[in-house]
């Protein structure tokens, strides 16, 4: 269905609005809206639940529009088409640092593990990390995704770090991780075992203390500043 189908407005003015009353009798008379995507030529084709985790996110009564939606059939797995990545609507919620929406998809029943980030083609976890989202990626976390060293580096666990990063001898990109997120602690450990401070990311060209500098921790660019002498 496109984007201009007089259907296609109303659904998605109901779902980025909230309104759950409207979305119910928009689905009860026209039930198939649920499970068909909307097709916007410029942005590809989004689900009815992508157009609820699309950003900038955090649309009111999320919770409420998720459980809506998937008792209509609206499927929570379904990927993006036509774009450059296959993100699922967890994946978005999870750039959009959008942490009610993150529990409503899970509660729902959204696969935690779904491959396909834009970030890595991993699962959500690697959206909200890659993207900088600290409280959706905590929060991803506590419901148990598994993390990998550089999401791990990224969040400051240490515990975990130590245990992923036994038997690694390239941390530099954990290193530079951890330093976007501020882990301090996680940077020493990680300079320690090795990692240089001077190392630049391919991904965006950004040095180690760069990184550090855009967490807004001051003591970790100091003590970066120190070290890559």
């Amino acid at each position: 269905m496109r984007e201009d189908h007089p259907l296609a407005r109303e659904l998605t003015a109901a779902i980025v609005a909230g309104a759950v009353e409207r979305l119910t009798r928009l689905l009860r008379e026209h039930p198939h809206l649920a499970t068909e995507p909307v097709e916007d030529r410029d942005c590809g084709t989004r689900s009815p639940l992508h157009l609820l985790a699309d950003s900038p996110g955090h649309r009111p009564r999320a919770a409420e529009t998720v459980r809506l939606l998937v008792a209509a059939g609206a499927p929570l797995e379904a990927p993006a088409v036509g774009m450059w990545h296959v993100e699922r609507p967890l994946h978005w919620a999870a750039s959009n640092d959008d942490v009610v929406l993150v529990d409503a998809l899970l509660d729902a029943g959204a696969d935690i593990e779904a491959p396909g980030s834009s970030i890595d083609g991993g699962p959500p976890l690697s959206s909200a990390v890659g993207y900088g989202q600290w409280h959706a990626a905590r929060r991803l976390v506590a419901r148990g995704a598994r993390t990998e060293l550089w999401h791990a580096a990224a969040l400051g666990l240490l515990p975990q770090v130590r245990r992923l990063a036994d038997g690694v001898t390239d941390l530099d990109a954990p290193l530079w991780n951890a330093c976007r997120g501020g882990q301090l602690a996680t940077a020493r450990y990680l300079v320690g075992r090795g990692a240089s401070p001077r190392w630049r990311a391919p991904w965006s060209g950004e040095t180690v203390v760069e990184a550090a500098r855009s967490s807004g921790n001051d003591e970790l660019v100091g003590w970066l500043a120190r070290v890559a002498h």
